[in-house]
């Protein structure tokens, strides 16, 4: 007889999620992670760690340079790294240590160690104090993604840092040199530009956030130019040489051309992440993946294999770790017998600088590459009343609408608290609203959501405030 219902492998947020809606469900559940403490990359070395920087490096830029329009004088303010990186160690802690708690609450199985998979309904777990064999009816894959490495640029974490790297530097550099202009390249270098370091952001395609739509994106390079980052657009890094005083790196045109080269004291490769599935036995278990390694699925987290199924990063998509999340529920309600489902088109996506960048749905670019109608609606933030109050005014809300049935199909904000406001879109997107529903709603004032309110109000030409 199996030892569990369900075994996940993996305690990322898909991993961790995935077990407690099992045992919620009744199932005989167990967890296998290696590492020494739950949450993965997101509660250890990325998501959590990073807010709580971005949160501090806000609050250190802010005292220091915008306070005066409030009427508040300060003194010469002192930044204390160590304080700041412990704060940061501290929160990680408290997230991690409430997942440990919640998988006592559900009565989960930490089984700690490296899970392979032996073939469907057996997973061997191998620790320091040995290895052992578990049998499972069914088997989550949830091992998550790792940094996609550059050829020619060998990260060391200490001069050449990967994400994990950027987050837990001894000190501050004097310039920073990140490659990759896209979500994990941006918030990073945010970071240490408000904390005093000449952050320089090399990119191989022609805009920033180039998955983002265009006139979003372009604004937002905008404003992080007036913050006082750099850019390199078009350009490829092809090569990096470390010495004890820093960094030399390689950069030609994207299309060829003359090289060039550039110094920094640290570099930061972030150009993307990869599934994670080394060591896992996929090739011997004959569980299908595709030319880049990711988990191949039937759309409803089955693999090929019996009793094998795979969730977030592995299997690819957005690599977002709330849509692992949902995944997890997802899944773990399709072993259970239920009705467990995704809704892709309602997964929002966030950028933390400052401001905000926030997204759910379709670009604009994508919509005319399917020759879609669509109507447009947007409206600033300088129009905002809130906004206005609260001296933070940069960015606007768009709302992509279809152009007879006004649907709508994508909404993109970039501006204050973006991140919190794409919510009330999403719901609504997942209820298939149409930009009437949100502008024929009562939203509170003064309140940013207001500025929700006015895009959609714009798709009929309506908006009252501009």
């Amino acid at each position: 007889m199996a030892d569990y219902d369900v075994i996940v492998i993996g305690a990322g947020p898909g991993g961790y999620v995935a077990a407690i809606r099992a045992a919620q469900l009744g199932l005989k559940t167990a967890c296998v992670e290696k590492y020494p403490t739950l949450g993965g990359t997101c509660l250890n070395i990325g998501c959590i760690p990073s807010k709580a920087l971005l949160q501090s490096s806000h609050l250190y830029e802010e005292t220091s340079e915008h306070l005066g329009p409030h009427g508040i004088k300060v003194g010469k303010v002192e930044l204390d790294l160590a304080a700041m990186m412990a704060r940061k160690d501290k929160v990680v802690g408290e997230n991690t240590r409430g997942i440990e708690f919640l998988f006592r609450k559900n009565k989960i199985d930490w089984l700690k160690g490296a899970g392979r998979i032996l073939g469907p309904g057996k997973v061997e777990v191998a620790a320091k104090e040995g290895t052992a064999t578990h049998g499972a009816k069914h088997v989550v894959i949830a091992t998550g993604s790792d940094v996609t490495p550059l050829p020619g640029v060998a990260i060391d974490e200490k001069q050449i840092v990967s994400s994990t790297g950027a987050l837990a530097l001894a000190s501050v550099p004097k310039s920073l040199v990140v490659i990759g202009a896209g979500v994990i390249g941006l918030e990073l270098g945010s970071v240490w530009k408000r904390l005093g370091v000449d952050v320089q952001v090399v990119e191989f395609l022609d805009r920033a956030l180039p998955q983002h739509d265009g006139e979003v994106s372009r604004q937002a390079q905008r404003i992080l130019e007036r913050q006082g980052l750099k850019f390199s657009l078009s350009t490829k890094v092809t090569g990096a040489k470390t010495t004890k005083s820093g960094v030399t790196l390689t950069l030609e045109p994207a299309k060829g051309g003359q090289a060039q080269e550039i110094k920094a004291d640290i570099v930061l490769v972030s150009i993307g992440r990869r599934p994670y599935t080394e060591g896992l036995g996929l090739k011997e278990a004959g569980v299908a993946v595709d030319a880049r390694g990711f988990i191949q699925t039937d759309g409803h987290f089955r693999t090929n294999m019996p009793g094998i199924w795979a969730i977030g990063d592995a299997i690819g998509g957005l690599m977002l770790a709330h849509k692992a999340e949902d995944e997890g529920v997802a899944a773990a309600e399709l072993i259970a017998g239920q009705a467990g489902h995704v809704n892709y088109d309602a997964v929002p996506s966030v950028v933390y600088t400052w401001p905000e960048i926030a997204h759910v749905g379709k670009t604009e670019e994508q919509l005319k590459a399917e020759g879609t109608a669509y109507k447009v609606g947007k409206f600033p933030f300088t129009a905002n009343a809130r906004a206005r109050a609260n001296n933070d005014t940069e960015g606007f809300v768009k709302f992509l609408a279809d152009a007879k049935t006004d649907r709508v199909l994508g909404c993109h904000i970039i501006g204050p608290s973006a991140g919190d406001l794409i919510a009330e879109v999403a719901l609504g997107v997942e209820f298939v609203a149409a930009a009437e529903d949100f502008a024929r709603t009562c939203h509170a004032h003064p309140s940013l959501a207001e500025a929700v309110k006015e895009a959609a109000l714009g798709v009929a030409g309506r908006s009252i405030h501009i």
